[in-house]
C-alpha cells in the first residue's frame, strides 16, 4: 500500500468523523439528540414515586372475562382501586364487562385497539390504535384516559410521541407476574410481592391463577404498609 494512499485513507476517515460530529452538533443545537438516542424518555414510566409507600396493580384486559368478577369482588373486599388497561376491540365485544369495571370505580387506561406490537407501527398507525380506543371508552364512560400501556411492552419513538400529542403517558412496569404464561398462583404471588417496594408497577392479567393469588397479594401489601393505588396516583400526575 503506497504512502500516498495511506494519507488519502486517513484524511477520508477524518472527514467522515468531522461530518458525523457536525451532524451531532446540529442535532444538539436543535435539541434533537435526546429524541434520537433516548426518545421522549420523560414520558415513559417504569415505576412510580419512590418517596411514597404506594404500589399499583396494572391489570391488562384483552381476554379473561370469566375471572374479572372474582377479581373485582376481591378488590372491593380490600377497598382497593387500581388501574385496568383495556383493549378497544375487547371493549367493543364486551361492553357490559367493561362497564362493570368502570362502575366499580377503577381507573381505566388505554391498551390499544387490536393489541398490536406498537414498535412495528408508523406514527399514524400508533395514533389510530390509541385514539380509536380513547374515543370508544369515552363514549361509554364520558371520561378521557391519560395512560397508555403498550401491548407486550412494545413501543418506539412514534408511539411515545403520538401518545404525548394525544395527552398520554406511556406506562410500562417494574415487575411482571408473567401470569399469562405461568399458571401458578404461588409463583404469581411471589413475583408480585417479593421485595416489593415503593412506587412499583405490577403487571398482571385476569387469569384464574391471578384471581386466586390476588387476596394474598393485597394482604401482603396491607401487612407491609403499602397502599395499592391507581397508576396515576402512583406516578403523581
Amino acid at each position: 500500500m503506497s504512502k500516498a494512499f495511506k494519507v488519502f485513507r486517513s484524511l477520508g476517515v477524518n472527514m467522515i468523523i468531522v461530518v458525523m460530529l457536525g451532524f451531532l452538533c446540529v442535532l444538539t443545537i436543535n435539541n434533537d439528540v435526546s429524541s434520537v438516542f433516548n426518545p421522549n424518555a420523560e414520558n415513559v414510566f417504569y415505576r412510580g414515586n419512590t418517596s411514597q409507600n404506594n404500589v399499583s396493580l396494572m391489570i391488562n384486559v384483552y381476554w379473561g372475562n370469566e375471572y374479572l368478577s372474582d377479581m373485582l369482588n376481591t378488590l372491593d373486599e380490600y377497598d382497593v382501586k387500581t388501574t385496568f388497561f383495556v383493549g378497544g376491540m375487547w371493549v367493543s365485544k364486551f361492553p357490559e364487562e367493561f362497564m362493570n369495571i368502570a362502575e366499580h370505580g377503577h381507573e381505566i387506561g388505554n391498551h390499544g385497539f387490536f393489541h398490536k406490537d406498537q414498535d412495528k407501527l408508523s406514527y399514524t398507525e400508533n395514533q389510530q390504535e390509541i385514539y380509536n380506543t380513547h374515543v370508544l371508552v369515552k363514549e361509554y364512560t364520558g371520561a378521557d384516559m391519560h395512560l397508555f400501556a403498550p401491548p407486550s411492552g412494545a413501543f418506539n419513538n412514534d408511539t411515545v410521541e403520538c401518545a404525548a400529542n394525544l395527552g398520554y403517558r406511556v406506562i410500562m412496569w417494574s415487575r411482571d407476574t408473567i401470569d399469562w404464561r405461568d399458571r401458578d398462583a404461588n409463583l404469581i404471588y411471589k413475583r408480585a410481592t417479593e421485595n416489593l417496594g415503593n412506587g412499583e408497577l405490577v403487571l398482571m392479567h385476569p387469569t384464574l391463577e391471578t384471581a386466586q393469588a390476588l387476596p394474598k397479594i393485597l394482604e401482603y401489601c396491607k401487612n407491609n404498609n403499602l397502599n395499592v393505588v391507581p397508576v396515576s396516583s402512583n406516578i403523581m400526575i
